[in-house]
């Protein structure tokens, strides 16, 4: 089973350049199966981490960063992986052979 993390904090005015170096610097221990950092305007910065883990599972999270570095509380979500029959590796090759 895969669980996504999706971390998101909008920094204090003019701060956005910080923010994403502070959440970029966060090392998790142990090291997710993979992270991605993006951010957006209104200095907006996102972060997701993957893991196999269950959906409840007690996983490293990345911390608030300090208050006066954000403008509001940081907001947090838990996904889990729905398989897609759309996306199932064995379909689309099928899908791919029979177009050729």
């Amino acid at each position: 089973m895969s669980v996504a993390l999706m971390w998101e904090a909008k920094a204090a005015g003019g701060r956005g350049g910080e923010l994403l170096a502070w959440a970029r610097a966060q090392r998790l221990d142990p090291a997710p199966l993979r992270r991605e950092t993006f951010r957006a305007p209104g200095d907006r910065v996102l972060v997701i981490t993957w893991w196999d883990a269950a959906y409840d599972a007690g996983v490293p999270e990345l911390p608030a960063p300090d208050a006066e570095l954000v403008s509001r509380p940081v907001h947090r979500w838990r996904f889990e992986r729905v398989d897609d029959p759309g996306t199932d590796p064995a379909r689309v090759a099928h899908r791919r052979d029979h177009t050729l």
